[in-house]
């Protein structure tokens, strides 16, 4: 895989004032940033054209990118606290890889909707738009995680297996282009969904039940270390996605009932 993008020597007055002799530039991270920015303009233009929002500043967006860089890499490391606990060092490479989506989003959710609710913009049809926005940043994100040779999957003889430099010459299926290509087909799916929006919030609560639902599914062919509920059979996103979609359908059931009695009082 392609984990680096390239290196750079820094001159020697910044390599004694930076404590570093080399700069590196990260697959992982620059897919990333390209996710986020390309998510950041999109965001931008539908709720100009959508909402008449136009007070949307790029603070909040690097806001964004940090909490979710935060949260990303808090739920990776609480995957084994122990070993980082035993072994601080390992926490310095933070820009390779080893990011836990489930724990961005937990992160970055409660800060949009603490943000949109101070400056006043209406939170369900934001979060309709950030539906859509949060799988541009994931798919390419994903992508990222086929670079740096992360959250790879099981053993597999098929056509599609790749070796990746942590699998030790076995060829296992490459779970990252499985859910890249997923969340592009979840994205197609929330644009029909969109055309035909029958609720504020829609869109972005079939998001949270299509993607929690995919998730668990491509979970059984993941082949990395990452934390169970019951070892080898029921992990920790499979977890969350249980809890999502079963909140996601309360909210949705909700808010499909309210549409209906107040077309009837109509």
């Amino acid at each position: 895989m392609f984990p680096e993008i390239f290196s750079f020597s820094l001159p020697d007055f910044l390599s004694r004032i930076l404590g570093m002799q080399e700069i590196t530039i990260y697959s992982y991270a620059a897919l990333i940033a390209l996710g986020t920015l390309v998510a950041a303009i999109y965001t931008k233009r539908r709720a100009k054209k959508e909402l008449g929002i136009s007070n949307l500043s790029n603070t909040f967006f690097y806001c964004i990118f940090i909490a979710g860089f935060v949260g990303g890499k808090l739920f990776y490391y609480l995957q084994d606290p122990l070993l980082y606990l035993q072994n601080p060092s390992l926490m310095s490479d933070n820009f390779s890889g080893g990011f836990v989506f489930y724990g961005s989003f937990v992160v970055i959710i409660p800060y949009v909707i603490w943000y949109l609710k101070r400056h006043k913009i209406p939170v369900l049809p934001m979060l309709d738009i950030f539906a859509i926005t949060t799988t541009i940043v994931h798919a390419i994100g994903r992508l990222g995680c086929f670079a740096a040779g992360c959250c790879y999957g099981s053993p597999t003889e098929s056509g599609f297996g790749v070796v990746f430099s942590e699998t030790q010459n076995m060829a296992v299926h490459p779970t990252q282009l499985y859910e890249s290509s997923m969340i592009f087909t979840i994205m197609l799916i929330l644009l029909l969904v969109k055309k035909h929006q029958q609720f504020k919030g829609q869109v972005f609560l079939i998001y949270l039940m299509l993607y929690a639902f995919g998730r668990g599914v491509l979970e059984l062919f993941r082949g990395d270390e990452r934390g169970f509920i019951i070892d080898n059979l029921f992990s920790h996103s499979q977890f969350i996605a249980l809890c999502l979609i079963s909140i996601s359908a309360y909210f949705y059931y909700k808010f499909y009932k309210q549409i209906n009695i107040n077309t009837l009082n109509t």
